[in-house]
């Protein structure tokens, strides 16, 4: 990486202009996706029995090509690029974590949770992220360094605009109250879904798919999602950095914040709370 492009990255990152020009990119990113949803998209499968599809590639050279152009040289580990060309071998001090189009089983299946979700991460954290729901038009996104996240309805695009739809508003994390709720993958078994609900506190749960397990606990409505199956890093940056700048946490299982550039970019147990 350059040294005016850690520098460009350094300014960005504290003005909180970064935040803002990434969430424009996810934004286009969604835009580009929503033609393939319910359009009988083919899939294919990856080697690691997931689905793939046109989407999914589009919207990551599209981010690929905006982040390249706004921050040249910065090192992107992007999940159709490690999928088909294995991921690095380690992680540069700066790097991009991006899975373009994050809950694709959802996708396919005509759902609405399903994600765009770009994350800056710097050492071994995320320091800037944004997650938007194509289906929904909704993005939600870091502020500056010290704190801060937000949530916005985007709306259609027009001619000489940076972005249509709501103005930014403030999210926060809400106090535990006295009966928790907790949002689950869907993967995981009913009988399962209640232990794990309940050993982190919550009496009541319900399942989702994608990153907006985080967004949702971020913006006050939900309490814990705790998730054991292994995941990788670009599945949880974005929606970590957006649950911390409102006021949470995502702990590993040794009770340490969830970190990043680990082998081979995987995640092990970890659960992400709200207040």
């Amino acid at each position: 990486m350059t040294t005016s492009s850690s520098t460009a990255l350094a300014r960005d990152l504290k003005s909180g202009a970064l935040s803002l020009a990434i969430a424009e990119i996810a934004e286009e990113a969604a835009r580009l996706i929503l033609p393939y949803w319910r359009a009988g998209t083919a899939v294919e499968t990856k080697s690691d029995d997931s689905p793939v599809t046109q989407a999914d590639r589009a919207a990551e050279a599209l981010i690929l090509e905006r982040l390249a152009a706004l921050y040249p040289g910065v090192q992107t580990v992007a999940e159709e690029a490690v999928s088909a060309n294995g991921a690095p071998a380690s992680a540069e001090d700066w790097f991009w974590l991006i899975d373009p189009l994050d809950g694709t089983r959802g996708f396919v299946r005509g759902g609405e949770a399903f994600t765009v979700n770009i994350a800056l991460i710097h050492g071994d954290h995320p320091v800037a992220g944004v997650v938007t729901a194509p289906a929904t038009a909704t993005t939600w996104r870091t502020d500056k360094p010290e704190g801060g996240a937000f949530r916005r309805q985007f709306g259609a695009l027009q001619a000489g605009e940076a972005h249509a739809g709501e103005d930014w508003r403030p999210i926060r994390v809400r106090d535990r109250p006295q009966e928790g709720m907790a949002l689950l993958s869907h993967s995981v078994t009913d009988e399962e879904a209640t232990r794990l609900a309940a050993r982190h506190g919550c009496s009541r749960w319900q399942g989702t798919d994608s990153s907006l397990k985080f967004c949702l606990i971020a913006e006050g409505r939900f309490d814990a999602y705790p998730r054991t199956g292994p995941t990788s890093e670009w599945d949880t940056a974005a929606g970590q950095a957006v649950l911390e700048a409102a006021g949470g946490r995502v702990l590993a299982d040794d009770g340490q914040r969830l970190s990043y550039g680990k082998a081979k970019f995987l995640n092990g147990a970890f659960v992400a709370m709200g207040g």
